[in-house]
């Protein structure tokens, strides 16, 4: 457990601290009554308003929205349901940068329903909450519909027998069991949409703000360090809270059922009303998820070169940096691309070692101490992704860790946020491995590497896969730190498209949504192959 403590010290728990106590302390001497000052602002309880608002309703939205699905994938056996499985999970590992511009894409001036109807949605809090279930969508599908597909069918069937009709059976057998997996599908949704940055900042415009994007606009913008330290306590408390709800409601969910194989609970719809919500599910992927995707693709097409047809002119703008007079890149914005891919490939195996460790200490150790750890891990994914970007400039400039401008700092940063996932998805299955065949490896002489090597390895070698692949997707795709530390000349793709979004002119525009689609494409082709190598399907991710 050496490593990843001193990981997680080091380059998470530093960084933050660093930033908080120069938020807070003025001649050497903490000013806590700085705390009050600032949440007594009018202007930052309306942040503090909207942002819990918002993702309240994001994620009450979510849930009315993708509960059916979770039904559809759990109970019903139709053609194509894998790749369906995937599709609705390809938004959870794109960057908020490519959600955000593909509902631009849709919603936004001179977007898709503009020019049908004249309807724009860009800068109101409806494409917020849009793009958040689209975004959160596989997120229910996966927790409760893991769960569902799991639970015995015959025992709601029998309450029929006794006379329940389908609504009360459903209530009293179904609901019950259902409920820490909606608890705990809604407390992630709820920290995802709490803690947004990219949908809001491209989406909202200068009239909304969460928590994470007033911390960057203080951060960046007016150099308001106090404001930002303030603030970036109250997410770490929001944070903090939400996590320890969420890991009661799964260790609930662990302890009180007794599951069946997926496989037994699954058939092909029966009946008008099962076909017409089997469609409705379709529809919901068809105009939530593929829509927003499609015309991004096709606006990345669309009057290249200004020939007012398509073509790949704004793909090969991308080769050159200043296309068209613009000073927004010093180097050619393909480059990013590159860029993207090489620090993704670090941060992964950065993620795989650190993760993997800790997942290995967690299974082989227990005691409130190993929780509390384990629940420290989930932190990358909710506390201010601005402050540890901005930490680390900060922090990381003297020796014998003057990395301020070294390449590594960007990996790093990324591996942060795919630490998580690897433990996530290694620790059930680590977890599964039978000691005996340790301790049988142990008896005929061989050493622990030698047992870890020939017992261990063959048995989580999917889930290292499963691992990495997560890990590197959401590497990818990381923004909120890697938007400080990203050097102008070294841009990685989530950041160029911010930049090109950032830049008046069609040409900068149409850039950003062929950057987007790349980005796309790479998520979209990992998470396919994850698909293909998972074997067990009834669990989250």
């Amino acid at each position: 457990m050496a490593v990843p403590v001193a990981f997680f010290g080091l380059f998470f728990a530093y960084p933050v601290t660093a930033i908080v106590g120069r938020g807070l302390k003025a001649g050497g001497d903490w000013q806590f009554g700085r705390i009050g000052d600032v949440l007594a602002r009018p202007d930052i309880l309306d942040v503090l308003w909207f942002t819990t608002w918002q993702a309240l309703a994001s994620t009450a939205l979510t849930l009315l929205i993708a509960l059916p699905g979770a039904y559809v994938f759990a109970r019903f056996d139709f053609p194509g349901k894998q790749l369906l499985r995937a599709v609705v999970t390809v938004p959870f590992v794109l960057p908020t940068v490519v959600v955000g511009t593909a509902f631009l894409a849709l919603l936004g001036r001179g977007g898709f329903l503009d020019e049908l109807w004249g309807v724009r949605l860009d800068t109101t809090v409806w494409a917020i909450l849009l793009a958040h279930v689209f975004f959160n969508y596989a997120v229910v599908v996966r927790t409760v519909g893991g769960l569902w597909s799991q639970l015995d069918p015959r025992q709601e069937e029998a309450a029929r027998v006794l006379g329940a009709g389908r609504f009360a059976a459903f209530r009293r057998v179904t609901l019950p069991a259902l409920g820490p997996a909606v608890a705990a599908a809604a407390l992630m949704v709820f920290l995802f949409t709490f803690t947004s940055f990219g949908v809001v900042q491209i989406l909202g415009g200068p009239a909304y703000s969460t928590l994470e994007v007033e911390i960057y606009r203080q951060t960046a913008q007016l150099l308001d360090l106090p404001t930002a330290a303030v603030l970036t306590l109250v997410q770490f408390a929001a944070v903090g809270a939400i996590l320890a709800v969420h890991a009661a409601t799964v260790r609930r969910r662990e302890r009180a059922l007794k599951l069946v194989d997926p496989g037994q609970t699954s058939r092909r719809p029966r009946g008008p009303g099962q076909w017409a919500l089997l469609g409705g599910v379709l529809l919901t992927a068809l105009l939530l998820i593929l829509l927003p995707l499609g015309v991004l693709v096709e606006r990345s097409f669309d009057g290249a070169g200004g020939s007012g047809g398509y073509g790949f002119g704004y793909y090969r703008a991308l080769q050159s940096a200043g296309s068209g007079g613009s000073s927004t890149f010093l180097v050619p914005p393909l480059e990013a691309v590159g860029n993207s891919l090489r620090y993704a490939l670090v941060a992964t195996l950065i993620a795989l070692v650190v993760g993997g460790l800790a997942a290995a200490a967690l299974t082989r150790r227990a005691g409130r101490l190993v929780r509390g750890f384990d629940a420290l891990l989930m932190l990358p994914l909710g506390v201010s992704a601005v402050t540890v970007g901005f930490g680390f400039l900060i922090t990381l400039d003297e020796p014998p860790l003057a990395l301020r401008t070294s390449w590594i700092l960007v990996p790093l940063a990324q591996a942060l946020v795919g630490v998580p996932f690897v433990v996530r998805t290694m620790l059930p299955v680590l977890r599964a491995v039978d000691d005996r065949l340790r301790e049988a490896a142990a008896v005929l002489g061989a050493s622990p590497l030698r047992a870890w090597r020939e017992v261990d390895l063959p048995l989580v070698r999917r889930a290292v896969l499963v691992a990495a692949g997560f890990a590197f997707a959401v590497s990818l795709g990381e923004f909120g730190a890697t938007v400080f530390i990203a050097r102008p000349d070294n841009p990685t793709l989530p950041v160029a498209v911010a930049r090109l979004l950032g830049r008046s002119g069609e040409l900068n525009y149409g850039q950003a949504m062929a950057l987007s689609t790349i980005l796309m494409l790479v998520c979209a082709v990992s998470l396919l192959l994850l698909e293909r190598i998972r074997t067990d399907r009834s669990g989250e991710f």
